[in-house]
């Protein structure tokens, strides 16, 4: 292996820098602090319009991506309203009179309309700007400086300005100071070059570190962009990054800044193993039965679809960092939806942006034409959200590797709005139909129907949008039909959103029309953009859900996870036919012990019956006929869900959701894992997930009865084994690069 490293000029000098606003060492005359915007208000500084309020932020503003890079608990943050606001923050008149100014600055960039300005006579003479341009990025402060000795002793004033709408039109700033301390150094343009001899380059990260632009070129030719929490020193983790389809070939590794005693790239390493990958699927805060990826963020399930004999999951992946951030799509397959199989990132940003939501179909009669020797092909429908934000297809013919295709984008935006294309065949019109989320001009949300022969060429048929100011729903939608009540022959087509509110009514191969409209769906907290398998091989219309859980795990190398696989129904009910929520049968699968108590009768101050039941990984399933009880109350490793006979509520954790008797008797299915709880009541119409970490040392279930007798029909908990197994790492199989870029030109 050789190396060459290369830092633009510079030499990578190991210093040691003092922080900003210390004193000066090395220099007679002390720093001079500006501002700190720690006060409750701006003092003398001027405000105008909006987008800054009426004092210093106390860090992330509502609807905010985390803030953090500041100094002390205040700053300057003009997302105050959301993007769209706008304002000044002018200084009172200040005299120059240290050799350099530095301060700490984030959000969006645009030196014409985001910026922190010094003016000598009324002019910008030093202008500074956030490091956002695109989706993505980091709301994190960087230290910037400009060198002002030859306006010593001239008076000055500091603006901070706001004139942008939309994305990114915010700006981030703290703690302005004056020194004669050259502040410390960024080494714009930093690479290093490896000859690939191994599978992997393991990348240094550091959760929360400011996040650098890095770039792989190949042979120099640019591959792939990431914005990454590089770290300067010891990393919290090591990213692996698959290089193995370049044995052989000159890779390049660029970084746009780099502090100048960074060892980031110096400590960059090949091998031919993950790192830290022999704890893998153990860590304390894995979900045990959960799919969550081996490193990094995911959110949005994508492109679930079973093919090959496998059921195939998606995801939305950030594989250099714990935040959200360098979407690609992750996948993972599995037999039974229960133990799954990372094979590595499909899908990687490209010229065309980062890779958003979208789904994934078989193309049985091969009308794409990218089938082969009579095997129909499975096709991945995306959003590549750059400037413009398109739709765009790849297709695969063993599941494994994925091509895109050379003529994409197969959809050309519409608004910067438009995303997460959902895509389906319709049998009785034997055309493809997708189903775009388009949001228009004053926050109006809408959902287009676009049909295809091929599922190349597509045409706009219909338009649904909310009635009376409501939004139809909000991105990531999923179309399908169920029967209602089992029975095949009386089906409805249900259209549902990112908060899984749905719709349901009738389609006749163009347009829907809704028969209900935005009915709740589950009614926890933390489930997100859920989508379902199409293509299951089923004879009863079964149909299975997956939601992205919002399971945070704080000082692990992943974040975030899936929920367990649901199976949907349509339910007759007084109001009309209700979608339901119950866990897939192959969950059973888990069970390593079971504890079942046929019939029971339950008093108040009766003594627990399940005391001898102990685990960390719980399943609970209870019939009862609650009598004149007030509430019937069950702890499951310290998470409390009762059900209140007065409201017909459920309470899990203090979060309520209405749970009627269904013919005089509650049915309830409680999942616990290592993050969340997942309850289901009232035969599936109460949906419950709710992220939970218990503690450690509660492994015990209790069930008890307030104000009246509880009659219980049965009374079961099953203690379950971990899906993950031995916790073996999956390498990906030799030939079959995890980061393939087979993207046709």
């Amino acid at each position: 292996m050789t190396t060459r490293i290369s830092y633009a000029g510079y030499a990578c000098f190991l210093l040691m820098i003092l922080p900003v606003g210390a004193g000066a060492q090395n220099s007679e005359r002390p720093d001079i602090l500006i501002a700190d915007f720690e006060s409750e208000n701006y003092g003398k500084w001027v405000v105008e319009g909006k987008a800054f309020g009426k004092g210093p932020s106390r860090g992330t503003l509502p609807g905010q991506m985390r803030v953090d890079g500041f100094l002390g608990k205040g700053l300057v943050n003009s997302f105050l309203g959301g993007d769209d606001s706008t304002g000044s923050l002018t200084s009172p008149e200040i005299r120059i009179e240290r050799k350099w100014i530095t301060f700490l600055i984030g959000g969006g960039k645009n030196p014409e309309k985001l910026a922190l300005q010094l003016l000598v006579d009324g002019k910008p003479v030093r202008v500074a700007t956030g490091a956002n341009d695109r989706p993505g990025g980091s709301e994190a402060l960087l230290q910037e400086s400009w060198n002002v000795a030859e306006f010593s002793g001239k008076t000055a004033v500091l603006r901070i300005i706001d004139r942008a709408q939309g994305g990114w039109g915010h700006i981030n700033v703290d703690q302005i100071v004056q020194t004669d301390s050259k502040p410390k150094g960024l080494v714009k343009n930093a690479a290093r070059t490896f000859v690939a001899t191994a599978r992997y380059l393991q990348i240094p990260i550091k959760n929360g570190a400011p996040k650098r632009s890095v770039t792989l070129l190949v042979d120099g030719k640019e591959v792939v962009r990431n914005d990454i929490e590089l770290a300067d020193a010891k990393p919290d983790w090591w990213a692996p990054m698959d290089v193995s389809a370049w044995k052989g070939k000159s890779l390049t590794l660029n970084v746009d800044k780099l502090r100048e005693d960074s060892t980031a790239l110096s400590s960059i390493i090949q091998n031919e193993t993950i790192m830290g990958g022999e704890g893998v699927y153990r860590e304390p805060l894995r979900g045990q039965f959960h799919f969550s990826p081996r490193f990094g963020w995911n959110n949005d399930p994508n492109g679930m679809v079973f093919f090959n004999g496998e059921y195939h999951l998606f995801f939305q992946h950030n594989p250099y960092g714990w935040g959200w951030g360098n979407m690609h799509w992750g996948h993972a397959v599995s037999k039974d939806m229960v133990h799954w199989e990372e094979l590595g990132d499909k899908l990687l940003p490209d010229t065309m942006g980062p890779m958003f939501s979208g789904s994934a179909v078989v193309d049985w009669n091969n009308t794409s034409g990218f089938g082969k020797n009579g095997r129909p092909p499975l096709v991945l429908v995306y959003t590549a959200a750059g400037n413009p934000t398109v739709q765009a297809i790849a297709y695969s013919n063993d599941g494994r590797n994925f091509t895109k295709y050379a003529g994409n984008p197969v959809l050309k935006q519409i608004t910067g709005g438009n995303r997460d294309p959902k895509v389906i065949w319709h049998e009785l019109t034997k055309q493809w139909v997708m189903v775009l989320y388009v949001g228009l001009p004053g926050d109006r949300h809408t959902v287009h129907f676009f049909t295809s022969p091929n599922l190349r060429d597509w045409k706009l048929v219909s338009t649904a949008a909310g009635v009376a100011g409501t939004p139809y729903l909000y991105e990531c939608p999923d179309f399908f039909e169920l029967p209602v009540d089992g029975d095949l022959a009386k089906k409805k087509w249900v259209l549902l959103g990112a908060n899984s509110a749905y719709s349901i009514g009738t389609f006749d191969g163009e347009r829907f029309s809704p028969e209900n409209v935005n009915l709740p769906g589950h009614r926890g907290q933390g489930f997100y953009a859920p989508q379902t398998f199409s293509d299951i091989p089923s004879k009863d219309g079964r149909r299975i859900q997956i939601g992205w859980f919002q399971t945070e795990t704080r000082g692990m190398p992943f974040n975030q996870s899936m929920t367990i696989p649901l199976e949907l129904k349509l339910v007759s009910t007084p109001d009309g036919p209700r979608m339901t929520y119950t866990p897939v049968r192959e969950l059973e699968v888990l069970r390593r012990k079971s504890n079942r108590i046929a019939s029971l009768s339950l008093n108040p101050g009766d003594a627990n019956p399940l005391s001898g039941v102990t685990g960390e990984l719980l399943e609970l399933r209870t019939e009862f006929e609650p009598g004149k009880a007030k509430e019937v109350v069950f702890n499951v490793r310290g998470a409390t869900i009762v059900w209140d006979a007065k409201t017909q509520e459920l309470v899990v954790n203090g979060h309520r959701a209405p749970a009627p008797l269904r013919q005089g008797k509650q049915r309830l299915t409680i999942y616990c894992d290592r993050t969340g709880l997942e309850v289901f009541a009232s035969d599936g119409l109460c949906y419950v997930p709710k992220p939970f970490i218990p503690k450690t040392d509660s492994l015990n279930a209790h069930v008890s009865a307030t104000g009246g007798q509880v009659k219980f029909s049965f009374l079961e908990v099953h203690e379950l084994a971990s899906a993950w197994g031995k916790a073996t790492v999956v390498e990906p199989r030799r030939g079959v690069p995890a980061n393939p870029i087979n993207q046709n030109k």
